[in-house]
């Protein structure tokens, strides 16, 4: 693969513990989610309205409600997890509850102006969900996973005792050099250089067993409020504002492990188990519109402003057992005894990507009375801007090794993301009080690199019930993602990654009240 560039400074132990560029990805690039009637039709909802997820999609969409409603969304989900890291294959799977919207629209007509009508809504949603367990193994010749703590602590320019004494390389190398798992030895031109003991088993033409447990909990949740303006049925105009809340968390459990026979080379194995979470809140914007040409044809747009996440708030401990054997035998470090016996803490601000929004339905037989309506189909086309995702340090006294870390890390998601392109279709037919609809939804590659594969694919399908003020919608979402995660990052050669394959089924239901 290319070799995955990272500018020096994100090399700088004093702050090893900061963000990295992965963040763009698990923030931003995740489907839409929504009511079971807009899942079940790809989350194509830029132009259809009629549906509370408009206030997330297009919230001129909440303008076609001249009535009140309640909608309630539970889900399950089951996840299957396939890994290809270095030629092997793993699998592991991971079940659990997921929330869709719940919340109120209440639209009314004018009473001074009879042709036009307004809207307003107040909905609470789980927008992504991060759930899950990976894992992956395999065998490498190649390089160590302690490489990259060596390489911290040598392009520091700190002597080992002041590495030692550092509590921002409290996460790794400090660990490391406790456990004398990286240590100082002479090269054959009398050169100190900082190696990782595995590096030994390398050197021998012998591989590694690495082994990567990634668990993942938590979500993005958004509290919004819309408002949409109906003109005549012809144009419709909305706002909302959000609250994301971000709730993550994570145990990233790595292994390595000698497969050589020599029990006397110096290393067996070690076992890094980091702890991590991040919670903050924000604020963004969206603003749309819907034009109704014909009584047919329904056309939108939309603008997703970056979400603002102004207090983001990380929390870190890490743990190392290292065995290595007659070297210094079996030993331990926890992140703590650097750090005064307290977690590592890091607050800072994020800027997420902005998005643009086109779409188009075609519905059947569109007339003032929607129960004469048989069906639609309809279809968006989104570009969301992965690339413009910034980082903002929030320490006042922050020094120059501090912002030239996060002006380095800009620079670098500017180069490995790009903007991509999401396409969601679907389509509904209308029995009178049974709905039956399907969709269809893709998001494509947010990295520049062409061997970094990744996209989201959506297949779905549902039904709905209509009768007297309730309403019920089931349906079911199969998702079919790839993504690659690389366990740790070397600067003067090409890293390693595994490719993921993830399968996840979504059962959601809807069910609400009009009023």
């Amino acid at each position: 693969m290319k070799k995955y560039i990272l500018l020096p400074l994100l090399f700088i132990a004093s702050l090893s513990f900061a963000q990295i560029p992965e963040d763009v990805i698990r923030y931003s690039f995740y489907p839409q989610s929504g009511t079971a009637r807009s899942m079940s039709i790809g989350g194509a909802m830029g132009s259809l309205g009629g549906d509370i997820t408009a206030t997330f999609v297009n919230p001129a969409g909440i303008g076609n409600y001249r009535t009140g409603e309640f909608v309630f969304t539970p889900g399950f989900m089951f996840n299957n997890n396939k890994a290809d890291f270095r030629g092997t294959n793993s699998k592991n799977n991971k079940s659990n509850f997921s929330l869709g919207p719940i919340g109120f629209v209440y639209g009314a007509s004018n009473r001074y102006n009879s042709t036009s009508s307004s809207a307003l809504s107040l909905v609470v949603n789980q927008t992504a969900n991060f759930n899950n367990t990976l894992q992956y193994k395999g065998l490498n010749n190649f390089s160590s996973y302690t490489e990259q703590w060596a390489e911290q602590i040598a392009k520091s320019g700190l002597s080992i005792d002041d590495a030692l004494n550092n509590p921002s390389f409290a996460y790794g190398p400090a660990p490391a050099l406790h456990t004398y798992l990286v240590d100082t030895f002479r090269n054959n031109f009398g050169t100190v250089q900082l190696r990782g003991l595995p590096e030994n088993i390398l050197d021998a033409g012998q591989a590694l067993m690495q082994e990567n447990t990634i668990e993942t909990r938590g979500g993005l949740y958004e509290v919004a409020l819309g408002y949409a303006n109906n003109k005549q049925d012809k144009f419709l105009w909305g706002f909302s504002v959000g609250i994301p809340i971000l709730d993550y968390r994570s145990t990233t459990t790595y292994k390595e492990t000698d497969t050589s026979s020599n029990k006397a080379n110096g290393f067996e194995s070690f076992s890094y188990v980091d702890e991590f979470s991040t919670r903050g809140a924000g604020l963004n914007a969206k603003i749309g519109l819907i034009f109704k040409p014909t009584e047919f044809i329904r056309l939108g747009a939309a603008l997703h402003t970056p979400t603002f996440m102004l207090s983001m708030k990380d929390v870190r401990t890490t743990d190392l057992a290292a065995n290595t054997e007659n070297y210094a035998g079996s030993t331990t470090a926890s992140s703590t005894i650097f750090t005064n016996g307290q977690p590592g803490q890091s607050k800072y601000t994020m800027l997420t990507p902005w998005k643009f929004l086109i779409s188009g339905s075609y519905v059947f037989r569109e007339i003032e009375n929607v129960k004469k309506q048989k069906g639609f189909i309809t279809a968006d086309i989104e570009y969301v801007n992965h690339k413009g995702s910034n980082f903002y340090t929030d320490n006042e006294a922050a020094g120059p090794d501090e912002k030239n870390y996060f002006k380095s890390l800009n620079q670098v998601i500017r180069n490995e993301y790009k903007g991509n392109f999401n396409f969601r279709v679907g389509g509904e037919l209308k029995f009178n009080t049974i709905m039956t609809r399907l969709g269809f939804a893709y998001y494509s590659n947010p990295y520049k690199d062409k061997e970094l594969k990744a996209s989201r694919m959506l297949l779905s399908g549902g039904l709905g019930y209509r009768h007297k003020g309730f309403f019920i919608d089931l349906t079911y979402v199969h998702g079919i993602n790839k993504d690659v995660n690389v366990p740790y990052r070397l600067e003067d050669r090409a890293n390693t990654f595994a490719s993921i394959n993830n399968q996840r089924g979504n059962v959601i239901a809807s069910v609400g009240v009009k009023f």
